[in-house]
């Protein structure tokens, strides 16, 4: 049976804000985004509340799979990232329009942006809205525990984000990098950090198209 919220946490270590690196499977799509681990699920109606006009504290963390058929059918996990402007970060491909080099797939109303790279075909982010190349400090992970910080020019989304109709970020999980401190996939399925969404149902007032537990028909764990 599904659960409307996610599971009660048990105790852990506290969560922590760190960059983890991010690439397609040939190296041409490199990212940083930066998560904070160990997860902590924000519930239905928090999620719910992030989406109201004029609310200034911008989405929480949100880990989820989606049972529509672009998502089902490209196997994506999504990590939807607090602030995108301040937590999402590509390194390669480079230049004033990075995502003009990446194979873009639209589907339905076309509004979001299904990028891939053109050499080996992994899709490592979904955007919608505007970016921008500015020189950045880049923190980034360094040896064991550490991180650096380098300056370089990286693509970001454009600072005054709002997130909505016109500006959505989502980075596949699939593609963070391996062997990271802190990232293990396997625990984001074992403690039930992963919601559901459904895309396919028509939804009756006041049922929420989110819960954790188990995904809606058509859909994955």
């Amino acid at each position: 049976m599904a659960d409307a919220e996610p599971p009660t946490p048990t105790p852990t270590p506290t969560p922590t804000r760190r960059p983890y690196t991010g690439s397609c499977h040939c190296g041409a799509v490199r990212y940083i985004a930066h998560l904070t681990l160990p997860h902590v699920p924000p519930s239905i109606a928090a999620l719910a509340a992030a989406r109201q006009p004029g609310q200034q504290k911008g989405m929480p963390q949100f880990i989820y799979r989606c049972n529509c058929s672009t998502c089902v059918k490209m196997g994506l996990l999504h990590v939807r990232l607090h602030n995108p402007p301040a937590d999402f970060q590509l390194l390669a491909p480079t230049g004033p329009e990075p995502l003009a080099q990446l194979g873009d797939y639209q589907c339905f109303e076309k509004r979001l942006h299904f990028l891939f790279c053109t050499a080996c075909g992994v899709r490592c982010f979904t955007f919608a809205g505007e970016g921008e190349a500015v020189e950045s400090d880049v923190l980034v992970p360094a040896e064991g525990e550490e991180t650096k910080t380098e300056r370089q020019e990286v693509w970001s989304p454009k600072r005054g984000w709002v997130e909505g109709r016109t500006s959505y970020l989502s980075v596949n999980a699939y593609t963070l990098d391996a062997d990271q401190p802190g990232l293990d996939l396997r625990e984001w399925t074992d403690k039930q950090w992963i919601a559901y969404v459904d895309c396919r149902s028509e939804r009756r007032a006041g049922q929420s198209d989110k819960r954790y537990g188990t995904p809606f028909e058509g859909g994955a764990y």
